[in-house]
């Protein structure tokens, strides 16, 4: 399994109307190609440190292979999608995204 990463900052004042972008749009449209391997998308929220006063987002995508990303994104693999709705809300982002191969995975359960 793949996971990738991408990382977007915004200014406060646009963290709400990105967020909704994203999440009512550009995700259910990614959803909508039917990509096989697709897997999962979470859309992560905070406020960024490093970045002064911006807002940070995370996207990460679950992938079944390599192959499944580069269905996704294109040869290659890594190339970022922002479309340009996106970009006119977003101060700064990844231009390429990042990949990590799940090698380990384990179940927390609640103690009897």
């Amino acid at each position: 399994m793949i996971f990738r990463f991408w990382h977007g900052w915004t200014s406060p004042d646009n963290a709400d109307a990105y967020e909704q972008l994203v999440d009512q749009k550009v995700v259910p449209s990614i959803i909508e190609r039917g990509i096989p391997g697709l897997r999962h998308v979470d859309i992560l929220r905070r406020r960024s440190q490093e970045h002064g006063d911006e807002v940070e987002f995370v996207t990460v995508m679950t992938f079944d292979d390599w192959a499944a990303v580069e269905a996704f994104a294109g040869p290659g693999g890594t190339t970022s999608f922002v479309p340009e709705a996106a970009r006119a809300l977003l101060s700064s982002f990844d231009a390429d995204s990042q990949h990590y191969e799940l090698v380990g995975s384990h179940e927390a359960r609640a103690p009897r």
